[in-house]
């Protein structure tokens, strides 16, 4: 097996008093397998003075040095927390990783200013800890992409919105009501103000519409990785449940999925009038469709487009 399907890396593990490991923070996580010749027992600087416990929230910190196979499933915390890193560091790209069973081993976790807790062991230290000015910012399997990783040529409004684990190419802009989960994200220059489901990819040169939402597989979503092409709008509120191709465009507010009916407005009608109609699966990843609701008879339609879609601010993505 090619070494490109490994990473590896050296980290520090956060460990409650139970012996619950909470989380795992790889700083520079590397693709192949750990170098021959490596020690574990001399790490990095950087890392071995770090590693310190913190009496405050009753954990302790040590260094793991360790590889995984992306083939393969999680077996540990800290194996899932190297193959997130490894997602937004963009070391490996959606869908590409095996995250089988990852819910597993990732604890529920008091996220705090101050790093993580076990969540019962803050609601016990609570007063003691409002003295140091240690808040709750989440209660979560899955903390904030931006507490460990800060991808290069990325804005991100608010750092609640994306997951570790969330796959940012540079040039994207992540405003204050876009979300972007874990294993999905954006291969090129994108708008996000909407929701990027688990799974999905957005193309280059798209703009993901405020309120939009992009339907992924986790809890009951179905199992079709929907994606969106290059140059492609998802409107303002609208939500998709296929994929769309290339220079796509979906009107505001409307909502497609596999089994919608789509009057296609640009065929011929059949010998009895009636107009030509296709399931939403149908369309699945065809480019250069405008998909809208016909505001007299209220059906939904697709009518091809000529020319490329739709064109990002460059200034504002530069």
């Amino acid at each position: 097996m090619s070494d490109e399907r490994w990473v590896w890396g050296v980290g520090l593990a956060t460990t409650a008093e139970d012996g619950t490991v909470l989380d795992t923070w790889f700083p520079s996580p590397e693709v192949g397998r750990i170098p021959l010749g490596f020690d574990p027992a001399m790490p990095p600087d950087e890392i071995d003075r770090l590693a310190v416990p913190d009496a405050r929230r009753a954990v302790t910190v040590d260094i793991v040095t360790i590889e995984v196979d992306l083939d393969e499933a999680p077996a540990s915390t800290s194996d899932a927390y190297l193959r997130l890193h490894a997602l937004s560091h963009r070391l490996v790209a959606p869908n590409q990783v095996d995250l089988t069973g990852i819910f597993g081993f990732l604890p529920n976790v008091a996220w705090t200013n101050a790093g993580p807790m076990h969540p019962e062991t803050f609601t016990r230290l609570r007063p003691f800890l409002a003295r140091e000015g240690i808040q709750v910012q989440g209660l979560d399997k899955f903390p904030r992409l931006l507490d460990y990783v800060t991808p290069p040529g990325v804005r991100i409004a608010d750092a609640s919105r994306v997951r570790l684990g969330a796959y940012l190419s540079p040039g994207t802009t992540v405003m204050h009501e876009g979300f972007v989960n874990f294993n999905a994200g954006t291969v090129g220059q994108s708008m996000v103000e909407g929701r990027i489901s688990q799974g999905v990819v957005v193309g280059d040169g798209s703009d993901i519409g405020g309120g939009a939402s992009i339907m992924g597989t986790l809890s009951g979503g179905g199992t079709h990785q929907v994606s969106v092409g290059a140059r492609s709008l998802l409107g303002a509120n609208a939500g998709i449940g296929i994929s769309l191709g290339d220079d796509c465009v979906v009107e505001a507010g409307l909502y497609l999925t596999a089994g919608s009916k789509i009057v296609l407005a640009d065929e011929p009608r059949r010998a009895d009038g009636s107009p030509t109609t296709v399931k939403g699966a149908e369309l699945s990843g065809r480019n250069g469709l405008l998909f809208r609701r016909n505001s007299l008879t209220g059906a939904v339609e697709a009518v091809r487009r000529a020319g490329v879609g739709v064109t990002l601010n460059e200034a504002l993505h530069a």
